[in-house]
């Protein structure tokens, strides 16, 4: 038993040595991986990590700067849980997959290493058709049933998934341990802008294909690192509708959503939605001993210059959720208005440093031994 002072919070943490309640899907997977496992379930009981899309990679009017985030340039702390993509592990050159293994590799040790926490999302370019990860009329082909067992692309399929299995054995700290990753294939497949969304396959296929994906990387390729994310976008209202295509319990590890139409996109606001969306998956994850966490949001240019306090968080604390932590998507590079996180200047800073200092949220320099079994706060 231990009290962990974070700013001015307690948590009350307390292990059993030997006995987790909340068992992830790779009994083989790494102790450091089930220690962040069990350390995200504790603090969603009481806290919520904060995250941003490509935080380390590049910010508003910069890249590839070392240590540097527009998070950390406001609140003097990187976010606790950092966006990447496995994107151009397929598709592209063999020497432009290396480029980007190498680069995202840097960037997930040093995460790793500092305290912090990845999170993969995997914009996955069509294998079996032009169009990219987005569908488009006339080009892009409906590729799930293609690339399932026995489908046309299945070994290309599995080529791909040796090039990510690959990454995850590369990613070793300096201790020789392997940085833990919570991926999130296939997201906001009830969408249509996607080749993998609904529209474009069934129901069966997209459960066949989720299964073979974490089976193949776990069991055949080894891969013992990943926390494994289902989350689709916000077109349900429903526990039933939630599940419509939940590939079962044995092959899913966290719960999520990606929702940026009920918290201001184009000016509109549904708050009653997106947290009664909120609580159906994260009662679902209680339920089935799982994780959850908001895996997606954000407002775009941020003009509320108080959504954080008035919006985001107000949400976050309500109806007794269980989140492990709310990721906002990326800042653009060169694009004045594609930013969903504050940068010196912009005009919810200030809220944001708010948001920053309550109890409530944690970043990574509140984040100590995340991957022990007594971790600090």
């Amino acid at each position: 038993m231990k009290f962990i002072t974070k700013k001015n919070a307690l948590l009350f943490v307390c292990f059993t040595a030997g006995h987790f309640l909340f068992a992830q899907i790779d009994k083989n997977a790494t102790k450091e991986t089930k220690n962040l496992y069990q350390n995200l379930k504790t603090i969603s009981k009481k806290h919520i990590l904060f995250g941003h899309q490509h935080a380390l990679e590049y910010g508003h009017g910069w890249s590839n700067e070392p240590n540097r985030s527009d998070v950390k340039s406001v609140t003097g702390s990187h976010p606790a849980v950092v966006g990447i993509d496995f994107s151009d592990f397929s598709g592209r050159s063999k020497d432009q997959i290396e480029k980007a293994k190498d680069l995202l590799r840097k960037n997930v040790i040093d995460t790793y290493e500092r305290g912090g926490i990845t999170t993969v999302s995997w914009h996955f370019n069509n294998p079996a058709s032009e169009g990219g990860f987005y569908w488009k009329d006339g080009i892009s082909a409906a590729s799930l049933s293609l690339i399932k067992p026995g489908g046309s692309h299945h070994e290309e399929y599995k080529e791909i998934l040796k090039t990510i299995a690959d990454f995850a054995h590369s990613v070793k700290a300096k201790n020789g341990t392997l940085s833990p990753m919570i991926f999130r294939p296939f997201h906001e497949f009830d969408g249509d802008w996607f080749w993998w969304g609904r529209t474009h396959t069934s129901r069966q296929d997209f459960i066949a294909v989720w299964q073979f994906t974490v089976s193949y990387l776990k069991d055949t390729l080894g891969v013992h690192n990943f926390i494994y994310a289902f989350s689709p976008d916000n077109k349900f209202n429903s526990e039933a509708e939630y599940l419509e295509r939940y590939p079962g319990d044995e092959f899913v590890d966290m719960l999520g959503m990606d929702d940026y139409g009920d918290f201001g996109r184009d000016g509109k606001y549904d708050l009653d939605a997106g947290l009664r969306k909120l609580k159906i998956f994260s009662d679902l994850a209680i339920k089935k001993k799982k994780l959850a966490a908001f895996t997606e949001t954000g407002l775009e240019s941020i003009p509320n210059e108080k959504w954080w306090t008035e919006v985001l968080i107000k949400t976050l604390k309500s109806e007794n959720l269980q989140l492990a932590y709310v990721l906002v998507w990326r800042n653009d590079v060169t694009s004045p208005t594609h930013y969903y996180a504050p940068f010196p200047g912009q005009v919810s800073e200030k809220d944001f440093i708010k948001f920053y200092d309550d109890p409530f949220t944690f970043f990574e320099k509140d984040l100590k031994n995340i991957y022990s079994k007594k971790f600090k706060i």
